[in-house]
């Protein structure tokens, strides 16, 4: 599924239709460049669960734990990694062992390590705003996205 954002606006309201379909367990990457709105749209999903604080991508401290809703979401930013390994290192393998949704930014940075994405987000800056690239990759991803597109406006989704 692919999605047009033509402004910050349309982001944090994906966000907030992400926010009433996710799942407790879900790993979701955000895939995208600096700039692409991947914060936003975390941003976006924590609005939209309530949440009324600030929410800043967690390139120095790795991950923001949020307890919120009937969730808890852990909003990681990989950045800063110039090696795999450095996953490790953090010890972060213990936060992707509950049922928390799981929000990474910068997936790639920690290579094979990472829990598989059960939704992949790739955000791009496109001619007219932004875009959204949607892939399942598991069962659970699939519903997830199943259920998104019931909350989307139908002129606004193209599926894939």
């Amino acid at each position: 599924m692919s999605l047009t954002l033509p402004d910050e606006a349309a982001t944090l309201a994906l966000g907030a239709a992400l926010s009433r379909v996710l799942a407790p367990g879900l790993v979701i990457w955000l895939e995208g460049e600096l700039g692409s709105g991947k914060t936003t749209l975390v941003r976006g999903v924590l609005r939209g669960l309530g949440y009324a604080g600030n929410v800043k991508s967690p390139t120095f401290t790795l991950v923001e734990l949020y307890a919120i809703s009937s969730l808890n979401l852990h909003h990681f930013d990989f950045y800063r990694f110039s090696q795999p390994e450095e996953y490790l290192d953090a010890g972060l393998d213990e936060y992707f062992q509950g049922g928390a949704v799981c929000l990474v930014e910068w997936p790639d940075k920690a290579g094979e390590y990472l829990a598989p994405a059960d939704l992949r987000v790739a955000l791009c800056v496109a001619d007219h705003g932004r875009r959204a690239d949607f892939t399942a990759s598991t069962e659970a991803g699939q519903v997830c996205l199943s259920k998104l597109r019931r909350f989307l406006p139908g002129s606004t989704a193209a599926h894939s």
